[in-house]
């Protein structure tokens, strides 16, 4: 099922509409599903374990600070988030190996690429808190839609209930 972004501020001029700083990296350019959120910096560990866990058709949105040091997600990661159903990751940072995510099933939102990879045990992290970038506040629990257009977040789901999307084709 694709859900136009577009369409969305259309229909609900409430919802929060990120800014457009962030590119595309996955295969998958249009994605919906909850919210899950983790803080970090300059460590993707905690994503790592996040994106070992059952997606459940969630997306996971990381606030890396917006760090251009180093990339949070990569190709390993990425397949990780395809295998464990996520619909997709929405990085405040960077990624790597974009060749690799571009030939994944999953839709990924980033500032920028970066080829370092980043320190492991140099921060803490911390999930499943309120965070805010790019314009807007993302809750644990609420709806993340994007596409080419960009992103927005609503509290309540905007799209009609139904088995919970794994990212929808391009």
């Amino acid at each position: 099922m694709t859900i136009a972004t577009t369409d969305l501020c259309d229909a609900h001029p409430e919802v929060q509409v990120a800014e457009p700083i962030f590119s595309d990296f996955g295969a998958r350019r249009a994605f919906h599903g909850r919210i899950r959120t983790l803080k970090v910096f300059e460590d993707n560990a905690q994503v790592r374990a996040a994106l070992e866990q059952p997606g459940e058709g969630a997306v996971l949105v990381v606030d890396g600070g917006g760090s251009r040091r180093c990339a949070l997600v990569g190709g390993n990661l990425g397949a990780l988030g395809v295998r464990n159903g996520w619909a997709g990751i929405v990085v405040y940072g960077c990624v790597r190996d974009v060749e690799e995510l571009a030939r994944q099933a999953l839709g990924i939102k980033a500032l920028a690429a970066h080829p370092r990879k980043s320190e492991k045990g140099l921060h803490s992290a911390q999930q499943d808190r309120v965070v805010h970038f790019a314009g807007v506040t993302f809750k644990p629990g609420s709806w993340l839609y994007a596409d080419a257009d960009g992103i927005v977040v609503s509290d309540a789901p905007l799209h009609a209930s139904g088995p919970p999307n794994r990212s929808v084709a391009p």
